[in-house]
């Protein structure tokens, strides 16, 4: 069979389009014309019954972008031509009709029937496909246009397409037509036999076959042009931590997750929003409570397990001693991490003894172990092996340091003389794995989809970094520059990812990663997607997130600082900046113990840090032998200052290659530079041009690099699940993020307090874009009524110009004002609203917390944080407050989100 591949796309000199048939290598289209470009190929259909193929798009410098139609597939079984033309058309990843083949929509609000398999006519010559993912119910395609085979646009008789996959479809005879031919598309109320409307547009033209006569043609008219961002949906963000049920342990679980189900389904949510639920248990204490950091990717959190639901009738027996320990838990206002867990496992334990031996029987569990050993068997171990040396440094255990896939593989083994210690934890990891599936499944059952939170980086002494510490950069810190929350910057402690080792194998690892998540989410947050892009990498020698640098970044060369006529002296600008008046403005009295016992005097009237006291790491470690007290916390803090008072951080020497290198040092500006005491000392004309450069190190000159930078990470990361992507695209945002999330068709995150556009206080609900979360905060942030009592000036000019209320603003957030804010998010044309259970209550004097100091669930600016907030009522005493669900509902009703 010879195919003639045309596709329809408008191009500009120095641009090409590619074809890969099958897992061929993509080869040039050829030009046609300055919208069409073409190609044909000899196919033995004898030899091969189907094809795949798809298109690319090659820029002018040469980069590569692959379309997002993944569903091109030739069935030569059905095509008894000699000749066929195949026409498409591209399909962009940032289509918005592209969001309603996702999971949330192909698998809970959009369900469509089974393909319709229609009947194939004798004969034909034209098979229109086409999709349309919006159709309301009783609503099919129709087809009409120019010509008695398209029924001569009669529109009491159309031509009514069925539905075929994702695809709506019809063949016809179009053999005695006159071409080019008129044609659209159109919608068929099958209930009321009426034609409801064409789609929007000028009529699409269908011109002549040009090959041979024996032919056949093939469109793929890519989306029927009805309007995309009619669907809205609003949902609730809380931590399954937070939940509360009369049955709790004193914790969220995931068996709680269907009361939560009840109460949305009954208030018209579409979305539950949460926290990471990966196990996070790295030291049993409570400061294991931090959900970003996780000790497995895969592995869920073993304190969300429901212990009664383990035990059943059979085992009840266990929990009778724990029944009053149980209610005194769930009577806390906050969650006892360490006693919830220490408690659970308690019964655990005895609930394995007594039901290992059916356990590993279950056919089910055996599925599911032959699914996930690859991850199982290595966190199981490392569980094994934590709690064995007593710490989750797997660099300071005595053996097994070092990951080896056949000794943990014997370790593993039920003949094992420690395999009931390693069994325990496969044992929990598939009763989770059950009772969130069933929570999961219940959800979308009634209507509900769930959207899960990734977060951007693993916990450095993880089973992940343990197996694979290749796919990490070990030596660095990951985490973020300074904003309003966190003056000093803040650090994660993760390794930062090496990339270019992920690319390697394809980004194996994130596709497990994103299989695993599949399992449970329909949708999910990347939580600090700017990390895509680069990434806040801090030095491991460094405390403060202050001393980060973006990598990857193009550096300021010690040439370039020549040409500025700055000139480059490196202990002026890379060393601490100290000074007998500066050390005064900051120690005071205690300047005299800080010269002694750590510095070093200058021959030039400066100083410099003693050898053992250089970083911050140092100085922490020796502040950590003394007694605590608030004067050493201060000198402490002080001298984290001094070290950071630099203009530059210089790179490796090492790590720059010949042509950088013969350009002097590669160096990269402090963040904040005009705020140090060292930019402050220098003279006015040398400030004036290392502020121009330093705008244009972190505002222009990275900007195109760090595009193609997650132009080589996003696109692979996204066509490889099938979930609803939103990006936390928050801080400190590169100006190419937004065009790389619309090119993708990634959601991003709008939030009022916290406006993208450059000089203004507040961002408008009403002025978000279709493809956006909208949300009046994050789990980072104070809820609405503790923001409003943060800045009284702030207060005042929202409750002004964002509510056009006139006069004195309310001291207290008021019901009625929680609930005007509420509704400009419910109004917004964004695809979905997210709200903080939270400030749902805020609208109800009578069911809100007293204090709203107590509702807010994370500090960033406070690394040791206890992750414990809690609901202060529990679901069934919600599901009965009817006024308030009743008022709720009307406004998810009212904006049309139901």
């Amino acid at each position: 069979m010879k195919i003639h591949f045309c596709l329809r796309y408008r191009t500009r000199v120095g641009e090409s389009c590619l074809i890969s048939i099958g897992d061929a290598a993509p080869v040039l289209l050829e030009y046609l014309n300055e919208e069409t470009w073409h190609r044909i190929f000899e196919i033995d259909t004898k030899k091969q019954s189907a094809l795949t193929y798809q298109y690319h798009f090659q820029a002018a410098d040469g980069a590569l972008t692959t379309e997002w139609e993944s569903e091109r597939t030739l069935d030569f079984t059905q095509l008894k031509f000699d000749n066929l033309q195949v026409i498409d058309a591209w399909n962009p990843a940032g289509a918005t009709e592209n969001a309603f083949y996702t999971q949330p929509f192909k698998g809970v609000f959009l369900k469509t029937p089974m393909s319709q398999s229609p009947k194939i006519p004798k004969a034909y010559t034209h098979t229109f496909r086409v999709k349309a993912p919006l159709l309301g119910e009783n609503e099919v395609l129709c087809l009409l246009g120019h010509g008695k085979g398209l029924r001569s646009w009669d529109t009491a008789a159309p031509i009514l397409l069925a539905r075929e996959g994702n695809w709506w479809t019809v063949r016809l005879d179009l053999a005695q037509e006159d071409f080019p031919l008129g044609y659209k598309y159109g919608v068929w109320n099958t209930r009321e036999n009426r034609f409801k409307g064409f789609e929007d547009g000028a009529n699409r033209t269908l011109y002549t076959f040009s090959a041979a006569a024996a032919g056949g043609v093939i469109l793929h008219d890519g989306f029927a042009r009805f309007p995309a961002n009619t669907w809205r949906g609003a949902g609730v963000a809380i931590p399954v931590f937070s939940l509360r049920t009369a049955q709790s342990f004193g914790v969220g679980e995931f068996t709680d997750m269907n009361a939560l189900t009840d109460w949305s389904k009954a208030i018209g949510l579409k979305i539950l929003q949460l926290l990471p639920i990966n196990d996070t248990t790295a030291t049993h204490t409570w400061t294991d409570s931090y959900p970003y950091a996780p000790i497995s990717v895969f592995a869920l959190h073993p304190i969300y397990l429901n212990v009664g639901a383990v035990a059943a009738k059979k085992n009840a027996a266990v929990l009778k001693p724990y029944t009053k320990i149980q209610k005194e838990l769930n009577a806390l206002e906050t969650v006892d991490y360490e006693a919830v867990l220490q408690h659970k496992w308690d019964i655990i334990r005895q609930l394995y003894d007594l039901q290992k031996a059916d356990w590993l029987k279950d056919a089910a569990y055996q599925q599911y172990f032959a699914e996930n050993k690859h991850w199982l068997i290595p966190y199981a171990a490392f569980c094994f092996l934590r709690d064995m040396n007593g710490t989750a440094d797997f660099n300071q255990w005595s053996e097994y340091a070092v990951y080896d896939a056949a000794a943990i593989a014997a370790l593993a083994s039920p003949q094992s003389g420690q395999f009931d210690l390693l069994a325990i934890h496969l044992f929990v990891q598939w009763h989770l794995h059950v009772q969130l599936k069933s929570a999961v499944d219940y959800a979308h059952a009634n209507g509900l989809a769930l959207k899960g939170d990734l977060p951007i980086g693993i916990y450095r002494y993880s089973a992940d970094a343990w197996v694979a510490p290749d796919l990490y950069n070990m030596d660095k810190q990951a985490g973020a520059p300074p904003d309003d929350f966190a003056e000093k910057g803040q650090n994660w402690g993760f390794p930062t990812y090496n990339w270019a080792r992920m690319k390697e194998d394809g980004f194996a690892w994130w596709r497990q990663r994103f299989e695993q998540m599949s399992l449970y989410f329909d949708a999910f947050r990347i939580d600090h997607i700017l990390g895509f892009f680069r990434i806040w990498s801090i030095p491991l020698d460094a405390v403060e997130g202050i001393l980060g640098q973006f990598i990857p970044a193009i550096p300021v060369t010690e040439r370039e600082l020549n040409e500025q006529g700055i000139g480059f002296e490196h202990d002026r600008f890379c060393k601490p900046y100290m000074t007998d008046r500066l050390l005064w403005e900051m120690f005071g009295q205690a300047d005299h113990l800080v010269k002694t016992t750590f510095l070093v005097p200058r021959s030039d009237g400066r100083y410099d840090l003693r050898p053992e006291y250089a970083t911050q790491r140092q100085i922490e470690a020796h502040f950590a032998t003394l007694e605590p007290s608030e004067e050493n916390e201060l000198l402490r803090d002080g001298l984290f200052n001094l070290i950071s008072n630099v203009i530059f951080l210089a790179e490796d020497k090492s790590a720059a290659d010949s042509s950088v290198s013969r350009a002097g040092l590669r160096l990269h500006f402090r963040i904040g530079i005009d705020k140090t005491s060292s930019f402050k000392n220098l003279e006015a004309g040398v400030q004036s041009r290392l502020n121009n450069l330093y705008v244009n190190y972190f505002y222009r000159r990275q900007d195109a690099f760090w595009e193609r930078e997650a132009m080589d990470k996003l696109p692979e990361l996204k066509r490889a699940t099938k979930m609803l992507i939103c990006g936390e695209d928050l801080g400190m945002v590169p100006d190419c993020v937004p065009g790389v999330m619309r090119e993708l068709g990634m959601l991003s995150l709008e939030i009022q307090r916290m406006p993208k556009a450059a000089g203004t206080a507040f961002f408008h609900p009403k002025d978000a874009p279709y493809l956006s979360v909208v949300t009046p905060g994050t789990h980072d942030m104070s809820t609405l009524r503790g923001w409003w009592e943060e800045d009284r000036s702030t207060t005042q000019r929202f409750y002004n110009e964002m509510l056009e209320q006139p006069g004195t603003a309310p001291f207290f957030c008021e019901p009625w004002i929680n609930k005007m804010m509420l509704e400009q998010h419910f109004h917004s044309p964004a695809m979905w609203t997210i709200f903080q259970l939270q400030d749902f209550l805020g609208m109800d004097g009578a069911l809100r917390r007293s204090n709203p100091g107590e509702e807010r669930i994370n500090v960033p600016a406070n690394p040791k944080h206890y992750w414990r907030y809690r609901m202060h009522l529990d679901f069934e005493t919600l599901a009965k407050a009817s006024l308030f669900n009743a008022a709720l509902r009307q406004m998810v009703v009212d904006s049309g989100r139901v």
